[in-house]
């Protein structure tokens, strides 16, 4: 049995499978959450759907949530943390790190989420796109230095034109 794409390093049939499918409910908000993430690897878009609170659902689009899903190559799940989200807990945030390739880029989708649970069950109620920092791996070219595609002209002139 291969492991479950969440990154338990447990077999999919009893790791998220069973959340997925409905035969357990998730325990904590985190597990929901690797279940989310597994459910875009696997193609399981109503359990995307319904794990989302009554109120997220009215504003999610069925097609684009499946195309993500279909477009990407799933590479991996991250759990940078969590707060509270527990068994006891009625409320949860979990940030984490989605990583795939889309049209042959690759992508990294950081997020914090909220989790909320109703009626005994955890659901995703909404996210936030947690900002990344870009570092230069080489000094910023100026305007008047030269080209670095080599062409012997003022990068104003060739690259940098607007």
């Amino acid at each position: 049995m291969p492991n479950c794409p969440c990154g338990n390093n447990q077999p999919y049939e009893k790791c998220c499978r069973p959340v997925i499918f409905g035969e357990t409910a998730a325990p904590t908000a985190e597990a929901l959450m690797r279940a989310r993430y597994t459910a875009y690897v696997e193609g399981e878009i109503d359990f995307i759907i319904h794990s989302h609170t009554p109120e997220g659902r009215e504003n999610l689009s069925r097609e684009e949530t499946e195309a993500w899903s279909r477009d990407s190559q799933w590479e991996g799940l991250t759990i940078v943390g969590t707060r509270e989200g527990g068994p006891d807990d009625t409320t949860g945030k979990v940030e984490f790190k989605a990583r795939y390739i889309q049209g042959g880029l690759k992508n990294e989708h950081h997020e914090m989420s909220d989790f909320e649970k109703i009626d005994g069950r955890w659901y995703y109620k909404d996210g936030r796109t947690v900002p990344s920092t870009v570092v230069r791996s080489a000094p910023k070219v100026g305007r008047n230095d030269p080209c670095p595609c080599g062409s012997g002209k003022k990068y104003k002139k060739c690259c940098g034109a607007a």
